[in-house]
């Protein structure tokens, strides 16, 4: 069986690392996922509905399945190996089917931009925690202002 989901938000644990907060329906059950600085950033940007300059890497993804004739049906967070989680693309491409293996932030960044749907196993879910355990203000507070400080076009500023 397959459990909806949707990004709660994006939190920094401890030591400062982005965590994604796939919340259930009912936003009782969190899963938390650990992703790179990078992916936060797009993950966000996609919430919030920002359009950069030039594409990122998951708006080149879009585009590419736009422009091939591919949709993007769901993404499915099915596993959790050793600490990792494993994340599968389902597109479809006229009447065929085609299911590509992901990272899960990537297949989440990519859901967002192209409103999928997103689920996780019953496996998975194994993991959730809930939610008022895991989310302050606070962490919300700190993540909203690091990715207001570190927008996609200051990097550029870094490369000269």
């Amino acid at each position: 069986m397959l459990i909806p989901v949707k990004v709660k938000q994006i939190v920094l644990d401890q030591t400062l690392s982005p965590v994604v907060l796939l919340s259930d329906q009912e936003e009782t059950q969190v899963l938390p996922i650990w992703v790179g600085p990078f992916e936060a950033q797009a993950i966000a940007l996609a919430m919030q509905g920002i359009l950069t300059p030039r594409p990122l890497t998951h708006d080149l993804l879009r585009s590419l399945c736009e422009n091939l004739g591919v949709e993007v049906k769901k993404v499915l967070v099915q596993d959790i190996r050793d600490g990792t989680y494993y994340a599968e693309l389902y597109l479809r491409q006229g009447d065929k089917e085609i299911v590509v293996d992901a990272r899960p932030s990537d297949a989440i960044a990519l859901a967002l931009r192209t409103n999928a749907p997103l689920y996780i196993t019953e496996k998975v879910a194994a993991y959730t925690l809930n939610i008022e355990d895991l989310v302050s203000a606070d962490q919300v507070e700190e993540l909203q202002q690091m990715l207001q400080d570190n927008k996609p076009e200051d990097d550029k500023k870094h490369l000269h």
